[in-house]
């Protein structure tokens, strides 16, 4: 048997054993706070089929590599592992019914050239939503960060590329009007 073709098999079972051993299981491993999450690179409203489908993007991106065993050993495996942690149950009920009391809408105000769907919203749609807070912070990415019925930091959304009709839509849908 040629190298290539061992890779290749070797490839194949890692995928299997993580796509059927690592994932289903990954579900019930401890959960992280949204902060941590965040800090990983994971934001928003993740589901955990989404994890898989990571492995499989992440495995067809390894393929090419020339330091395949390292990566696969090392990077994949972590990665999914980190996305199982923050990752909520998939289920139309489980993201559906989530609402918040409030939320703010952070962003860096010299980048706001950059995102005018972003300044849409604050300039002709924002008072439609009282509970939602406009705060200014140096370097950060627009962000959504909802707020439990205590004001406390519940989750972290990006919507760096979010229409404003999107963000109208998931506005009226995920934080209670008061």
């Amino acid at each position: 048997m040629d190298r290539d073709m061992a890779l290749w098999i070797y490839l194949y079972i890692y995928a299997l054993i993580l796509l059927f051993w690592v994932v289903p299981l990954g579900t019930s491993t401890q959960q992280l706070s949204s902060r941590e999450c965040e800090n990983l690179g994971f934001t928003g409203l993740a589901l955990c089929s989404d994890c898989s489908t990571l492995a499989e993007v992440s495995l067809c991106v390894l393929r090419r590599s020339k330091r395949l065993s390292y990566l696969i050993e090392n990077g994949v495996s972590e990665l999914v592992s980190d996305c199982l942690k923050c990752c909520t149950e998939d289920s139309d009920e489980s993201t559906s019914k989530i609402t918040y009391s409030g939320a703010i809408l952070e962003v860096c105000m010299r980048k706001l050239v950059f995102y005018p769907e972003i300044v849409g919203f604050i300039e002709e749609e924002k008072d439609r939503f009282p509970s939602v807070k406009v705060q200014y912070v140096f370097n950060s990415p627009p962000k959504l960060i909802m707020l439990d019925d205590a004001s406390q930091h519940k989750e972290t959304i990006r919507i760096d590329n979010w229409k404003r009709e999107h963000m109208l839509q998931f506005l009226r849908e995920k934080v209670k009007s008061t």
